[in-house]
């Protein structure tokens, strides 16, 4: 079974357009159905979705702003592609047109170690910047777990485990260069810290999703790598105790730099698939940045939270061997997850609550989940209040994915009423359209829908995405 999408025509791609952009790219445009194909799926539910017409891989922003300026002419869709790894649809063609693979752009432009700053191309990932930042005494905090592209982590604003301490990527993008829908380059933002020029530009690209312009290059607030850093497990016997552990933490003020969470069963998964032998129960993972005195004040106090609400079974990591097998394993979860149920594809989650909201939250969805038959995995950046369950599906079932999609509405709603949000760091993309109504309201909405009619009148840039049209 296929995954429902809006009920939208795939638009017609003239013959002209694929002869235009074929004279300017050359090899660079792919109409061979392989590559098309690639660029028309992604880690989401949907399948069978018509791919788009032709790939342009771009090597440049003058390359990006040529197509999209063909494109533009004979009024043909505009898709984004970074490296594929968008979990909401955000990279299907639903209305047809063509795909910009921006993944050869892919150059460190300039580091500026004194101001604490890196700018890049889009298609540079998160391992690369950090690669190319290291021996600054650099790093970039922002961790969404794959190793996605800096331009698609822009898109949709993407966070991960980090964000607890070091914020989202709404707070670390400081400038942007961008293709317009007319084909125009345009600047956002400059390297200062702030500005109070005009309208944030920069917040409203964003977050964007590819609506409104299509990411070219990327100016990053970068941090300096902590003195000393610490990572530490520790097992629960239930998931209330984790998750009071964890509002605890956040409530005393302790600066911790990372606070995920993961429930027996998902820490049975990672185990099988990681060869691990950790406890499968309740579990936190933790890690603290700062002097060796900050970061053993900070476990201490962490400790005795968790003692005190049942926590046992400390183990701590503090080399970089040990943190980075654990931190592979937690970032595989999802892999691990999907392996367990061959076959299956993952609807996941991605609300977020006030942390006071958290436990509250929690606890009625795992309820919900457990009395069904779904299998799935329930995991967490709980510190900033948002986690992820992922429903197993078998895709032909049309039973399996009515059961999540009837869970997963649930656990929205319940999230709105408690005052967060349908969507921490995923997007709205395909999957989160309706929820995005209940969430902001129609006034918002309606002016969501006037800000890309006037930078898109002609509906060119990744269409079908956030709105239904």
């Amino acid at each position: 079974m296929n995954a429902p999408l809006p009920a939208v025509a795939i638009r017609h791609v003239p013959q002209a357009c694929i002869d235009a952009l074929a004279a300017r790219f050359g090899a660079q445009f792919s109409q061979a159905m392989a590559v098309r194909e690639q660029h028309g799926r992604d880690e989401s539910a949907f399948t069978h979705v018509p791919p788009p017409a032709g790939v342009v891989f771009a090597h440049s922003t003058a390359d990006v702003a040529d197509a999209v300026g063909v494109a533009a002419q004979y009024h043909v869709p505009v898709i984004p592609f970074g490296v594929g790894s968008s979990l909401e649809g955000h990279l299907l063609a639903v209305q047809g047109g063509i795909s910009i693979d921006v993944s050869r752009m892919n150059q460190v432009l300039r580091i500026d170690e004194d101001d604490l700053t890196v700018t890049v191309q889009p298609g540079v990932t998160r391992h690369a910047v950090n690669a190319a930042v290291k021996d600054c005494g650099l790093f970039f905090p922002i961790d969404p777990g794959a190793d996605a592209s800096i331009g698609g982590m822009c898109a949709t604003r993407a966070s991960g485990t980090n964000a607890v301490r070091y914020g989202t990527m709404r707070e670390n993008v400081l400038a942007l260069e961008v293709v317009t829908a007319s084909g125009e380059v345009i600047r956002t933002g400059t390297r200062a810290k702030k500005s109070s020029a005009g309208y944030d530009l920069t917040r409203l690209m964003v977050g964007s999703e590819g609506t409104l312009g299509v990411i070219t290059e990327v100016t990053l607030k970068l941090y300096p790598l902590p003195e000393a850093v610490s990572a530490a497990v520790c097992s629960f016997p239930n998931i209330e105790a984790a998750v009071r552990t964890t509002i605890q933490i956040i409530q005393m003020g302790v600066p911790i730099a990372r606070c995920e969470f993961l429930d027996g069963k998902t820490v049975a998964m990672v185990n099988k698939h990681a060869k691990l032998n950790l406890r499968e129960e309740a579990m936190l993972l933790m890690e603290f940045h700062g002097s060796p005195a900050g970061v053993q004040e900070q476990a201490a106090i962490v400790q005795e939270i968790a003692t005190d609400l049942g926590g046992q079974a400390f183990e701590w990591s503090s080399t970089p061997e040990e943190r980075t097998k654990l931190w592979t394993a937690r970032h595989n979860a999802y892999f691990a997850a999907v392996q367990s149920r061959p076959g299956c594809r993952a609807i996941s989650t991605d609300t977020c609550v006030p942390i006071s909201k958290l436990a509250d939250c929690l606890l009625a969805s795992v309820e919900e989940a457990d009395a069904t038959d779904l299998p799935y995995f329930l995991l967490g950046h709980v510190g900033d209040g948002n986690f992820h369950f992922g429903y197993l599906i078998d895709p032909d079932s049309e039973s399996d994915r009515a059961t999540a999609e009837l869970l997963n509405h649930k656990l929205v709603t319940r999230a709105l009423a408690l005052g967060g949000t349908c969507t921490g760091e995923h997007g709205v993309g395909l999957h989160k359209m309706d929820f995005l109504r209940t969430e902001a309201g129609d006034g918002a909405v309606g002016m969501m829908r006037a800000i890309k009619v006037a930078l898109d009148p002609h509906n060119i840039m990744n269409p079908g995405k956030i709105f239904s049209s």
